[in-house]
């Protein structure tokens, strides 16, 4: 599968200051801006910044960044899943999984989230894919936001909604393990129905047991 990347951008005006949504952008750009020191979920920012640049030069791999001047202040990534999770075991070219995103706290509340879930959707190449995302409460930051694990799943559910992400039933075991926990997709318009039945397979690898 040819993995089409087109470079879209736009901007974005805050309460802390306009910035410029962009992406997906080259492993050369991206590691030429600075990255914030508070965008910590994941890795320490200098190890976190190195791994975006390599998921940025991966085929299939797309970065989406939210940038104040040069300072990177959020981000998206797109990859295929992981080895070691179900979604993988398709070994579907034309499944890919939202893994990361990342605002830092300054500007939360200001749209950057969905922004650069819209600003991913402006290329033509995502109609090509089916786009999943997997979220665990356990991984949402409930202590710096102050919301209760459904409010912020709320926030979270509209955030992905303005990428056409929206809620598909599963047996994994891992999502179903808590009732806030889900898996979220958007099946693209050019998506065949053999993709789409392979994706339903995944979603329900334990139907043996009903």
């Amino acid at each position: 599968m040819e993995h089409k990347k087109t470079y879209n951008a736009k901007e974005l005006k805050t309460p802390h200051g306009r910035l410029i949504i962009e992406g997906p952008i080259s492993p050369e750009k991206l590691a030429s801006y600075e990255f914030h020191e508070d965008l910590v979920a994941f890795r320490p920012p200098a190890q976190q910044h190195k791994a975006l640049v390599e998921i940025a030069g991966l085929p299939e791999g797309r970065i989406i960044v939210a940038r104040s001047g040069h300072m990177i202040v959020g981000y998206v990534t797109y990859l295929y899943p992981d080895p070691l999770e179900r979604w993988s075991e398709g070994k579907m070219e034309d499944l890919i999984e939202l893994g990361a995103i990342e605002v830092i706290p300054e500007f939360r509340g200001s749209r950057v989230g969905k922004n650069l879930l819209m600003v991913s959707m402006m290329d033509d190449a995502m109609e090509d894919y089916i786009i999943i995302t997997t979220e665990y409460y356990w991984h949402w930051d409930l202590k710096g936001t102050g919301l209760n694990v459904w409010e912020y799943r709320k926030v979270m559910e509209k955030m992905m909604n303005a990428g056409g992400l929206t809620w598909y039933a599963t047996d994994d075991p891992e999502i179903s393990s808590h009732p806030a926990n889900c898996l979220m997709a958007r099946i693209g318009k050019r998506i065949p129905p053999e993709s789409i039945q392979q994706f339903d397979q995944l979603r329900f690898m334990n139907r043996f047991m009903y």
